[in-house]
């Protein structure tokens, strides 16, 4: 990616949500790794804070949608603190961009139509991971793969009840 000149007051567009537009386009059509991942951040009701990487699906002025486990540790300090923090990190152009906002869910119409889109192996593997949750070891979790591997044989996998998306809106 080309970094000259990405980043100034003669190139930037005034409106932030048009800027990262461009930025976010460029990144996703450049060689640039998981140029969709984005480090959220999320606080229990206690104030405890946790960060991980998602991947983003869809964004406009309005806000950001991810989709995650709702059993997660992030799934449950949303339900508890609904504050949460994004930023985009794309090093090979040297730019961050921060996003802090409120979360809420959406709702299961939503969720379905992004799930029916992912490969028929991610939909298995929303059912089989129990993110968050210590596993015994890679057999148990090749293990819960082959039952619902088996459960959904032939026919459409189903969207599970603890996965959906999630918006984040700005503040």
């Amino acid at each position: 990616m080309d970094t000259k000149n990405f980043f100034s007051e003669n190139t930037v567009d005034p409106d932030p949500f048009k800027q990262f537009g461009i930025w976010y386009r460029q990144h996703l059509s450049s060689v640039a790794v998981y140029p969709d991942a984005v480090s959220l951040a999320t606080s229990s009701k206690e104030g405890r804070v946790s960060v991980r990487t998602v991947l983003l699906k869809e964004f406009s002025d309005a806000g950001f949608i991810f989709f995650t486990n709702h059993n997660s540790k992030k799934g449950i300090q949303l339900a508890e603190n609904s504050n949460a923090a994004m930023l985009f990190y794309w090093p090979e152009s040297r730019c961050q961009v921060r996003i802090e906002g409120l979360v809420e869910k959406l709702s299961r119409k939503d969720s379905e139509n992004y799930f029916i889109s992912r490969p028929r192996e991610s939909q298995i593997g929303a059912w089989a991971s129990e993110q968050s949750m210590v596993i015994p070891d890679r057999k148990y979790l090749d293990g819960r793969v082959e039952f619902f591997n088996n459960k959904y044989s032939g026919k459409p996998v189903e969207l599970p009840d603890h996965w959906g998306a999630f918006f984040l809106s700005l503040t």
